[in-house]
């Protein structure tokens, strides 16, 4: 199989999954009613996925392709790391508020096993979260800011209790403008708290 309808089954495996997640919940959501709903084998997706977990995990980081991709790609480089947060800010919220994300952890949070919470972590925190770090120490260079404790506030003002409240349905999913103000705010924000006094003029 090329790669290309590879990636055009996956798309329909992951497709599945999603529609049989929110309708079962991850205990109701086996291998085989997924290979079912995607036209697939049973089979092949144990040959790709090795198990549930191993398919979920692969959603995950599918969810987060775009982000990580951005994030590798700024820390291969040496532009200015500010050029670079501003550019993820946007992909990254759009990512961890949409509606594909939200699914995960509603579901997450409902499975008594906690598997698919490990998923959403080994395939998405676990994955994401150390290459923010990294571009944080970038951005904190030549400053006494902890690139940590950078990392804590860029998360905390970009995204806030927003994924919590998308979660438990108090809140809507974001429009384009209402993301792009959020991350215009957050950007700014922590520019003052770094220590940054550049494009604040």
């Amino acid at each position: 199989m090329d790669d290309t309808n590879r990636k055009r089954r996956a798309a329909a495996i992951y497709a599945a999954a999603y529609d049989l997640l929110a309708q079962y919940g991850y205990g109701g959501t086996s291998m085989l009613r997924i290979a079912r709903a995607a036209q697939a084998s049973n089979e092949t997706l144990y040959r790709w996925y090795g198990d549930k977990d191993g398919l979920f995990t692969a959603m995950v980081r599918e969810n987060a392709a775009e982000t990580r991709r951005l994030l590798e790609t700024a820390l291969e480089g040496h532009g200015d790391p500010w050029d670079a947060l501003t550019a993820l800010a946007p992909v990254f919220l759009r990512m961890i508020l949409g509606d594909r994300a939200i699914l995960l952890n509603r579901a997450a949070a409902a499975d008594p096993t906690g598997a698919l919470g490990a998923a959403i972590s080994s395939g998405g925190r676990q994955e994401i979260q150390p290459l923010i770090s990294r571009l944080m120490a970038r951005l904190c260079a030549g400053t006494q800011r902890d690139p940590g404790q950078v990392t804590g506030w860029f998360l905390g003002i970009l995204v806030g209790d927003l994924q919590v409240r998308r979660i438990i349905h108090d809140h809507p999913p974001l429009s384009d403008p209402e993301i792009r103000q959020r991350c215009d705010t957050a950007l700014t924000t922590l520019r003052l708290l770094v220590g940054d006094k550049t494009e604040l003029c």
